[in-house]
């Protein structure tokens, strides 16, 4: 390439820059030597810029003030160990009412849900065809009657006869013979008789047992099989006795023989129970757990406001759950249970035992490590190690690791370490008996 072509295409290229670069940012070339010039100073003056010092670190008594913290004394009082499960109620009694004969239902003589007495009449099936089968037996009794008196007369008749030898002994047997079964005859007469008087009676259903009726399951009009027929028999309605009422429980194999151990619950009545009605008294057929005492909470209570007794418990653990079945019984004048109506239920484990309670609050955890921080000497934070129980009335029981003496760090926990320099705040612990009797209720 020659020289003076390179001269001018370079010159072609400056020209088309000077004239691009103001079209494309919007300003003059004195404008942009200014702006480049400012760049310039800025860069150099953030360059050589001094560091800003540092903020004084506050020093002083202030900084070093320790914390005041509230600190209490664990509470003694007897409290009474118990074992909590999830029940379900069941009825003392439950029947289903089925029709014995079979027919077409004529009329029902309750209200859906309405509480019926024992031998209260229920259902009425159309009684007509059994009323003919009884008044056909009847004539068959009568008819049986007839013969065997017809056939008294013949033997009576043939009996001189047979002393002169005018009737041989043959004939006189066979009317005796007739006789005799026109007797039976008539006791087979007197036996339907009673059958379908029977029948007839089985065409009124009444109660078996005092308790409240569900819903009609079968209208008037309908045919109803009998049970045993084949079918199983139209079940017509249910009822299920309301007071007492049964709840049923499982006691894990752990719990029932620490139970035995402690030789069963609290015997007695206590101070507001609520009865168990009628069932109660019957025993369990295990030592141990006779007359123990359980408490029942419902789904939208806050305490265990009723109590019953231990009726039943089962002669096996169950090898599939590895449970025992347990039953107790309460009373239900209320109405409040229902069956298949769940609840939680506790068990009284042996008798009331002094325990130390604090706080639930003042219980640090430390990878599964459960302690308590206390005051020691010169009013420094102490790390204690401790075993802990169940929860009541709010408190933590505290087995292991605490003494009397001990002023526990009950609040603020979170800002104390093992070591550190406290002023104590020391106030008492203050503990309600949450709805119970005393001692206290332990829950598991």
């Amino acid at each position: 390439m020659k020289p003076a072509f390179t001269i001018a295409l370079i010159a072609a290229i400056g020209a088309a820059v000077y004239v691009a670069v103001p079209m494309v940012t919007g300003k003059p070339w004195d404008r942009l030597a200014v702006d480049a010039e400012t760049a310039v100073r800025e860069l150099t003056a953030n360059t050589v810029r001094p560091p800003t010092p540092a903020a004084p670190v506050a020093t002083g008594p202030a900084a070093q003030a320790p914390p005041t913290i509230t600190v209490s004394q664990p509470i003694r009082r007897d409290v009474l160990d118990w074992d909590e499960a999830v029940g379900r109620f069941e009825a003392v009694e439950a029947v289903d009412l089925r029709a014995r004969v079979s027919g077409y239902l004529q009329e029902v003589h309750f209200k859906d849900g309405q509480d019926v007495e024992k031998g209260a009449l229920l259902f009425e099936i159309d009684p007509r065809p059994y009323e003919r089968a009884l008044a056909q037996a009847k004539a068959e009794l009568e008819q049986s009657k007839t013969r065997i008196a017809n056939a008294a007369l013949d033997v009576d008749r043939a009996r001189p006869l047979v002393e002169r030898r005018v009737v041989s002994e043959k004939s006189f047997d066979d009317r005796e013979n007739l006789q005799r079964e026109a007797e039976a005859q008539a006791k087979v007469a007197e036996e339907r008789v009673k059958t379908a008087e029977l029948d007839l009676s089985f065409t009124r259903i009444t109660a078996p047992v005092a308790g409240r009726i569900g819903r009609a399951l079968i209208t008037p009009g309908n045919y109803v099989s009998a049970a045993g027929s084949g079918t199983g028999g139209s079940t017509l309605a249910s009822i299920v006795v309301q007071d007492p009422i049964h709840l049923a429980f499982d006691i894990t194999e752990a719990n029932a023989l620490k139970f035995k151990r402690a030789g069963g619950g609290t015997s007695g009545r206590a101070a507001g129970d609520s009865g168990t009605g009628n069932a109660a008294g019957n025993g369990t057929g295990n030592a141990a757990f006779d007359g123990a005492r359980v408490e029942v909470k419902l789904a939208d209570e806050a305490t265990f406001a009723h109590s019953g007794r231990l009726d039943f418990v089962d002669n096996r653990i169950d090898p599939g759950t590895g449970s025992l079945r347990a039953r107790a019984v309460l009373g239900n004048g209320a109405r409040l249970f229902t069956p298949g109506q769940f609840a939680r239920v506790r068990l009284a484990v042996g008798s009331a035992a002094s325990a130390l309670l604090v706080p639930d609050t003042a219980i640090g955890s430390d990878q599964g490590n459960r302690f308590v921080l206390v005051v020691g000497d010169g009013d420094v934070a102490v790390r204690k190690a401790v075993t802990l129980g169940p929860v009541v009335d709010g408190m933590r029981v505290v087995r292991a690791g605490l003494s009397d003496g001990d002023w526990v760090v009950v609040r603020g926990l979170t800002r104390v370490r093992p070591g550190q320099k406290l002023v104590p705040k020391r106030e008492p612990l203050q503990v309600s008996s949450g709805g119970n009797t005393p001692p206290a209720a332990v829950t598991r």
